[in-house]
Parts: C-alpha cells; structure tokens; sequence
C-alpha cells in the first residue's frame, strides 16, 4: 500500500461502498487496485471519486493486464479488451521467430508487446492515426525494441515491409456508427470515437485492411481481424473477396471472434 496513516481496513470498506453504489461490479478488486495506486488518502479520494463518475479504472491506475503483461494505458486511449487477448493468442500460434509482424490499429502496442514477449526474435512494427495512442504504444514497444508510427493503416509504413509481412494483427473499429450510443459509458465518453465507430456497417476499416493487406502480406501470411459473431459472415466475404482464404474461430468463455485470412 502506498498511503500510510489511516486504517486500510476502514478505507477499504469506503471505497468499496462507493464504487458498488457507483455500479462497479467488481468493486471489491477495482478498490484494491485503487489503493496500491493512491500515495495520500486525498489522491485515493480523488481516484474513488473519477472512477464512481464512470472514468475507464484502467485509465486512473495507469494500465491493464494483458496475457499477463502490464501495458501501460493513458486517458482516452482505447483500453485493450479481454477478449482480445484471443486474438493476441491466435496471431501469436501462426508466428514464428524471424518473422515481420504488424500490430494494426495498435492503440496502446499491446498486441505487439504479447508477440515480443511471446515469440522472442521476432520483428514488430505498430501503427496507429491516434497521436495520443501512439505515444502510449511507444513506451510500451520501445523497451521491448518495437517500431511504432503514426499514421492511416498501412500508408506510414517503411517500404521495405511490402510482401514481406508474416502476421497482420488488427483489432480495427467493428462497431456500426449507430450501435456507438449503446456502449458503456466509460467507452463512449473517454475512449476516442475513432478507435470504436467503424461505419455504417462496422466494416469500414476491416474492408480498407482487407483490400490493401495482400499488397504487404507475405507468400502464405495471414490477416487476423477481431470482428462479431454477428458481423463475421460479412468479415469472412470480405476476406475472399480480396483474395484471402479466411477462416473463423471463435471463443465462447471470452465471447470473441476472429477471423484469419491467409494469402495463398
């Protein structure tokens, strides 16, 4: 615990009462991590308090756990979902050591930093058009000797990469624009619209991934998108359409899908 003089016990019971009636519904761990987080009682105040107003916990304490790393994660930057870490295992079973990999769309690098940690001598380059997200990726990529850019998709992208891409990871946007209102608050309001809202059918930067990836990809490399079940058929269309043979799996415990499309 980072704060001294006062009873934890009490405080505990506070924060925790605060955050149930706030409609947390893992109060209990959500008040642990506040107070490992807090150095004064006033901080701790003022943490319990963001976070009762609906402020992503994960944006107060300063990261997530994902496939058991710590990433780092700043105000408004598109906080890693668990689900997606199916998508971080699946992409991460078809890499092998001396690959070129991508992380799409990458908000804060998390999936570039599972295939770092995971795969060990292995390329992985990050891209995403949100300043604030980039930055946040850079300092989880770079210790881990990852290459991050700032731009749209695949357009900042060093040349040399063309046809040579092994994995080409995106959790891209998948929510139609009209399905944006019904998130929960914490998404809608502090995360950046862009890294939610894919258009009218939710398909829009999947179809731009879609259409250009083969371009990148190397003989036999694949795309791996994280869309809906209910949206996967027309993921699965797209795929073929550009080309790729695609295929879905699915994780019911995590309520993910994915599909992969490999360049043949």
């Amino acid at each position: 615990m980072n704060y001294l003089d006062f009873s934890a016990s009490a405080v505990s019971a506070q924060v925790i009462s605060k955050l149930r009636a706030a409609g947390c519904v893992y109060a209990e761990e959500e008040a642990r991590l506040l107070m490992n987080t807090a150095r004064t009682p006033g901080e701790l105040a003022e943490l319990t308090d963001r976070r009762a107003a609906g402020f992503p916990l994960e944006s107060l304490i300063g990261w997530v756990e994902f496939c058991g790393l710590r990433i780092e994660v700043d105000p408004e930057v598109f906080v890693p979902r668990r689900r997606t870490e199916f998508l971080a295992r699946q992409a991460v079973a078809l890499a092998e050591p001396g690959d070129i990999v991508v992380d799409m769309c990458c908000g804060t690098g998390a999936l570039g930093a599972v295939f770092i940690a995971e795969v060990g001598r292995i390329e992985v380059h990050a891209v995403d058009i949100d300043p604030a997200a980039v930055r946040c990726a850079r300092r989880n990529l770079r210790s881990r000797n990852g290459f991050v850019y700032e731009g749209d998709l695949f357009e900042p992208l060093p040349d040399r990469l063309r046809g040579r891409i092994r994995i080409l990871a995106a959790n891209a946007p998948y929510v139609p624009t009209e399905d944006v209102k019904f998130l929960p608050r914490e998404a809608r309001i502090h995360e950046a619209r862009r890294a939610l809202d894919g258009g009218a059918d939710g398909l829009d930067v999947q179809r731009r991934i879609a259409a250009t990836a083969p371009l990148w990809l190397a003989n036999d490399g694949c795309l791996l998108i994280e869309t809906s079940e209910r949206q996967a058929p027309m993921t699965l269309e797209l795929f073929a359409q550009y080309g790729l043979c695609p295929r879905m799996i699915r994780s019911e415990e995590l309520d993910a899908t994915v599909i992969i499309g490999t360049l043949t």
